[in-house]
């Protein structure tokens, strides 16, 4: 039963990552039409009215409630999703999308640390080398040259991201014994209100309504469905081994940012490809090493 459970659990959390790989290049797409923070709202809003229709139509029902006793966790989350959806965008509107598919992995780091460092969970050798080659990879993709010694503005928008949706995740994994629709909504209504406040006071304007729906819908399947099964994935994997499953995404999203969008690759970024695809293959064998062991 455990070892089904657990099987079930990696097939959510890699459904996860292939939900959420199309955000970038879609997103990069509808940023021509729609401001930073509005999109970032509305992405977030999707996910939450899309899971209350689910919900409303009797899925994730049966599962235990969020109580009192996670307010605290519930409001860094949602603060959190606040931050970090903005900072993407921020990054994405000023950086190729194949470099932002890939710099998303640094959301596996940011994870391992604050699983490590606040909440204790364990860190293997073998993830502490994944953390190297995955570090190395950002830092190649987020270099604009030697002659300039200076980073990329939207790689660090990007990066910051990451450390948000790092202890983010964390923050989610103290939910994730309870109803997985329920926090996805929360996520997406609190969330999606505040990053569209933000972009109300810092003077953006609403985009056309066939924007924002479609910025909506997308933000039901990236967002929505992808939180709801990584949600359920940290159930049986937790934080740290879910966010490695989870690895797979920026790849997916860098093939789709190519084929759709057909932006020219960065001078590094075949290098930071090779590397971080060293860390990630090290985070995937250390997740599955890890599963083995436990039996």
């Amino acid at each position: 039963m455990k070892k089904r459970s657990e099987s079930r659990a990696i097939f959510f959390a890699l459904l996860a990552a292939a939900l959420y790989a199309v955000n970038i290049p879609f997103s990069k797409l509808l940023l021509r039409h729609v401001d930073a923070a509005f999109m970032a709202g509305l992405l977030y809003f999707g996910a939450g009215v899309g899971m209350s229709a689910m919900r409303l139509r009797g899925r994730g029902r049966g599962e235990p409630p969020l109580t009192r006793s996670e307010l605290p966790y519930v409001l860094a989350m949602i603060a959190l999703d606040i931050l970090a959806p903005i900072c993407l965008m921020l990054g994405l509107s000023r950086a190729s999308s194949a470099n932002v598919s890939l710099l998303n992995n640094f959301e596996i780091v940011a994870t391992a640390l604050v699983a490590l460092l606040l909440f204790g969970e364990k860190v293997s050798g073998v993830m502490w080398l994944a953390i190297g080659f995955i570090t190395a990879s950002s830092a190649l993709l987020s270099f604009e040259g030697t002659e300039s010694f200076q980073f990329s503005t939207g790689s660090l928008f990007v990066l910051a991201a990451c450390c948000c949706w790092g202890l983010e995740n964390n923050c989610t994994r103290r939910l994730s014994e309870k109803s997985a629709a329920q926090i996805v909504i929360l996520k997406g209504i609190f969330s999606g209100l505040g990053s569209m406040i933000v972009a109300w006071i810092g003077g953006e304007r609403f985009p056309q309504a066939k924007y924002a729906a479609l910025v909506m819908l997308l933000g039901f399947v990236a967002y929505g469905l992808s939180i709801y099964f990584y949600v359920r994935a940290q159930k049986d994997l937790g934080a740290a081994r879910t966010s490695a499953c989870y690895a797979v995404n920026p790849f997916v999203g860098s093939l789709l940012s190519l084929a759709f969008l057909q932006e020219p690759l960065s001078r590094t970024y075949p290098a930071a490809l090779g590397v971080m695809l060293v860390g990630t293959a090290l985070t995937v064998w250390d997740t599955f090493r890890e599963e083995r062991r436990r039996k």
